[in-house]
């Protein structure tokens, strides 16, 4: 989340330039007053023009990042099944709709169902301590709440780093500070393949390479049994 670019005028690029001398250069002194009452009356009329047409509010400083409202086409059709509750749901928490559908797409597939042998479970493969009394952990509305507040914090804690939040997501937002060697061989692979699909994503591009050898190597059987789940043909 590139913060926005500053749009203030350097103070010597509004400086006027020095006067020259009395009586030097070209003007003689008998020119000197119609000139000066003329540019005082363009003055004036670019004073009033400005008045009359202030500057846009997308020039001030202190306007918020901007967030994409669409969802690339990149992901695969298990995953768009959900593009609209992804919009919501990202709009909902202030996160990037693309970010929010590359985290389910390595996680599940957009399987409600998915389970993973640590205990993960649905949508966003929640670990179970993440959940409240009396939450169904495979509701798609509770899933998200759940795992994606987890990715606010991981996004906060990674300064708005993309590829240290996923990082932070799969293993922990403690090992975002640590040297990548630490990081244990799952989270080094979910790095590897989530910032590049990410990053296909945000591009404008429509296939994305990335995603292609992450659903060949891993993705095969968690996106067929998405598919069957979600009744797509």
């Amino acid at each position: 989340m590139p913060r926005a670019r500053s749009t203030k005028t350097d103070s010597y690029q509004i400086q006027a330039a020095p006067l020259e001398d009395a009586g030097s250069g070209c003007f003689s002194g008998f020119v000197i007053v119609p000139f000066a009452v003329i540019l005082l009356s363009v003055l004036l009329g670019t004073l009033a023009l400005k008045k009359a047409n202030p500057l846009p509010m997308a020039s001030l400083d202190s306007m918020p990042d901007s967030i994409p409202s669409n969802l690339s086409p990149i992901f695969r059709r298990e995953v768009l099944y959900w593009a609209d509750s992804i919009s919501r749901w990202a709009s909902a928490s202030n996160l990037d709709p693309n970010l929010v559908a590359t985290i389910m797409q390595i996680e599940s597939c957009g399987d409600p169902r998915a389970t993973s042998g640590a205990g993960a479970m649905g949508l966003f493969q929640v670990m179970p301590f993440h959940f409240h009394a009396g939450d169904d952990p495979y509701n798609p509305e509770t899933n998200a709440s759940r795992g994606l507040a987890y990715l606010v914090r991981s996004l906060a804690s990674a300064n708005g780093d993309a590829r240290l939040a996923m990082a932070g997501y799969n293993g922990g937002i403690g090992i975002i500070p640590r040297a990548e060697w630490s990081w244990h061989a799952e989270t080094k692979r979910y790095v590897q393949y989530g910032a590049p699909i990410y990053n296909d994503a945000i591009s404008g591009i429509t296939v994305s390479d990335a995603l292609d050898e992450w659903y060949t190597k891993y993705g095969v059987s968690l996106c067929s049994q998405a598919s069957q789940r979600l009744g797509l043909p």
